[in-house]
């Protein structure tokens, strides 16, 4: 299996010694995918949801339809880590997620 530094590596060493070059092109080029594999914002945002979801989860008065629209929007954030990770390890990590996630939605269910 190719990894995406090699296949990367591959094509900017073709694109750069073709006489077509556009330095400027190359970059933009090279923003979008730098851009498009890094999952960082989404890891932030996901941190984000689960200490929400915790703290409301520990309020006295627990509101299971807000635990619900949380559980979802973290959902939104694993689904989009999965789109933009070409690691399998990542992959598996996301599919483990989307799984324990499930298992909160079907709790959430018995109490909604």
């Amino acid at each position: 299996m190719v990894s995406i530094r090699e296949k990367l590596h591959q094509q900017v060493s073709d694109y750069v010694d073709s006489d077509r070059f556009d330095a400027n092109r190359f970059e933009q080029e090279l923003v979008y995918y730098v851009e498009r594999l890094d999952i960082n914002e989404e890891k932030v945002r996901l941190k984000s949801h689960i200490n929400y979801f915790t703290e409301t989860l520990n309020e006295p008065i627990s509101n299971g339809k807000k635990l619900n629209f949380i559980s979802q929007e973290m959902g939104r954030e694993i689904n989009t880590i999965g789109s933009k990770a070409n690691d399998v390890n990542i992959q598996r990590l996301v599919v483990q997620m989307k799984d324990e996630l499930e298992k909160i939605k079907e709790q959430l269910n018995n109490i909604v």
